[in-house]
């Protein structure tokens, strides 16, 4: 790396409890010391773990981990819908759970799992007609949502307690779950509807993102970490992992680094091409008998620092 050039690549943010992911962008331009900072995926405030966040050039590869699958452990409370569908929000409808039976529970979830429309949480950052869904429900407008497709590869239950307490007479019930599912995929409106399925209302008490794509809790680090080693996956390293990897002759990559079409490879695409050197070129996508370039990081060239 050249004398006072900036580095790119991802970092993997175990992101605290309370925090927006645009708060947690706006510490990595802190600790990254640049403005080009950038998040694959919001999560909630209430949420925790997993944030992929960009530094640079990487920000450019954002768009393609937002697209991947993510893997979440949550509670799901049975017996009270919320306002939000999280505890975050007002408790609207309170219901007696307690004759909710496991085996009902179960065929719940395995309606809930595979190929499903969902309709997203009104209070989501979808814009309608321009405006964050949260806001116009803030603003004490309704706001019903499309359905969309969605896909729960996983819908697992791992525990289901009473809950008691203070503020619980024994009548609702916490389910622990894991969750892997697509891109686009709202856990609290997963336990929003497997409430409502059930006839007693639900909502998310706790959640936390275990993994996006390749990139997994372990991965990880707090900013407090971070704020002492920044711990950045470097953007070659990064590439290699999330695309298959498709090693260019010196000849490509200039061709490619100048926005010109080479021949088709094997893998359809995308796939990361990488110069002779291991620098990462372009991502490349077939069209026929041509590979083009979707993104080009190098400079014209033929390297890129």
């Amino acid at each position: 790396m050249n004398s006072g050039e900036v580095h790119s690549g991802l970092i993997i943010v175990d992101k605290p409890q309370g925090w927006t992911s645009h708060d947690v962008v706006s510490k990595m331009r802190r600790i990254a010391g640049t403005r080009k900072v950038g998040h694959a995926g919001t999560l909630d405030p209430m949420a925790t773990g997993v944030l992929v966040v960009g530094i640079n050039r990487a920000t450019r590869l954002l768009t393609f981990v937002v697209g991947t699958s993510k893997t979440y452990t949550a509670t799901i409370r049975l017996g009270q819908s919320t306002v939000t569908d999280d505890a975050e929000g007002d408790v609207v409808t309170t219901t007696s759970a307690v004759d909710v039976t496991p085996a009902a529970i179960r065929a719940g979830i395995a309606a809930l799992t595979g190929d499903i429309e969902q309709v997203p949480s009104s209070v989501s950052a979808i814009k309608v007609k321009g405006q964050r869904a949260y806001t116009r429900v803030r603003s004490g407008e309704d706001v019903v949502l499309a359905a969309r497709p969605v896909t729960i590869h996983r819908f697992e239950l791992h525990d289901i307690r009473t809950v008691t307490g203070t503020n619980a007479d024994g009548t609702l019930l916490d389910l622990d779950v894991t969750v892997e599912c697509s891109s686009g995929t709202y856990i609290r409106a997963l336990a929003r509807d497997l409430g409502g399925a059930l006839g007693v209302g639900g909502h998310l008490t706790a959640l936390r993102r275990t993994q996006v794509g390749p990139y997994s809790l372990d991965q990880a680090s707090t900013l407090e970490e971070l704020a002492t080693d920044l711990r950045l996956l470097p953007i070659n390293d990064a590439a290699r992992v999330l695309f298959t990897p498709r090693e260019l002759s010196a000849g490509e990559a200039i061709d490619l680094s100048h926005g010109r079409f080479i021949p088709a490879g094997d893998d359809g695409g995308p796939v990361a091409a990488f110069a002779p050197d291991g620098t990462l070129v372009a991502l490349l996508k077939n069209s026929a008998d041509r590979a083009r370039p979707l993104l080009v990081f190098a400079p014209g060239n033929g390297t890129a620092s």
